[in-house]
């Protein structure tokens, strides 16, 4: 198997097209009598895909694009409206693909998971801030690590030290981190369960001793550097090369994936957009790791 995009499409399609003939229930919901769309739904989860890795963030540049050069994959395509409503009706079965190719990895079993959250900028403006419709769970934060102010969400991670997502959680720009931590794993346990004695390492924002204690009883064990005050910490010396880690995987979202420009302008756009981001790279792991390329987390063989 080569690596390139078509290769990769025809891969993404084939395993989609094949869940969703076993699994019919992911399919987007549509009433029982009427036209089947031409369309379809693997088809249209995989086009979304490819924009995401080619760095649209236009639905209607995009789909001019599609057309033009991969029509020898997808004969049909419909217009930016058909397109858009289509794939936020499809989150559902785009989350439960990125669970499910998240797990057909090698990097699945890896023993330490680093955790961190990352600004998503809504708007720049403060006319934005008060019409739009993501005003209310867009909300005005804080970045430490660029020192600067924003308005919008921040997207949470959990992931592998090759940068594999393994939960993932949009909310506010105020949201605790460490109360975000605690949901997202109690929305998946059956993945706690299966990584017992996991190591998470974090940022000094996850810390308080029932915090801890909580992560404790779930069998997961958490590195963080000591805060001001606290005595020294385990694993201290591993700290700084992790930290370049999840912010290696942050700015694979920001540079190559537009994370920030995913042009969202209503909740579900917004969502939509940001799982096909996840989704891309989780694709491109997934495709690196059965081609067996040395680098999982490389997109550079799929982005032009």
């Amino acid at each position: 198997m080569t690596t390139d995009l078509d290769t990769l499409a025809t891969a993404l399609y084939v395993r989609i097209d094949d869940t969703l003939k076993a699994s019919p229930r992911l399919a987007p919901w549509r009433p029982a009598v009427g036209i089947p769309p031409t369309l379809s739904d693997a088809e249209l989860v995989t086009v979304a895909v490819m924009s995401a890795l080619l760095g649209y963030t236009s639905e209607r540049r995009w789909l001019r694009r599609a057309g033009r050069d991969f029509r020898h994959l997808f004969p049909y395509l419909p217009q930016q409206s058909g397109y858009n409503k289509r794939l936020r009706n499809a989150s559902e079965l785009v989350t439960h693909m990125i669970r499910m190719l998240a797990q057909d990895t090698s990097l699945w079993s890896d023993d330490v998971w680093v955790v961190d959250s990352t600004p998503v900028g809504c708007g720049c403006s403060r006319e934005t801030a008060k019409r739009s419709d993501l005003a209310g769970w867009a909300e005005y934060g804080y970045c430490a690590s660029h020192s600067r102010y924003f308005w919008g969400l921040r997207l949470h991670l959990v992931c592998t030290l090759g940068g594999l997502p393994v939960l993932f959680a949009l909310t506010g720009a105020k949201a605790d981190e460490r109360e975000t931590l605690h949901d997202m794993l109690d929305t998946a346990p059956d993945v706690v369960a299966c990584h017992r004695g996991q190591t998470i390492t974090g940022d000094k924002n996850y810390y308080g001793r029932e915090f801890e204690d909580d992560l404790t009883e779930r069998r997961l064990v958490l590195l963080r550097p000591a805060r001001k005050g606290e005595p020294g910490r385990v694993g201290a010396h591993l700290f700084k090369p992790l930290r370049q880690v999840i912010e290696s995987i942050n700015q694979t979202f920001k540079g190559q994936l537009d994370l920030e420009r995913h042009g969202g302008k209503s909740p579900a756009g917004v969502v939509a957009r940001i799982l096909c981001r996840i989704f891309a790279l989780t694709v491109v792991i997934w495709h690196n790791d059965h081609t067996e390329q040395p680098v999982k987390r490389s997109l550079i063989a799929y982005d032009h």
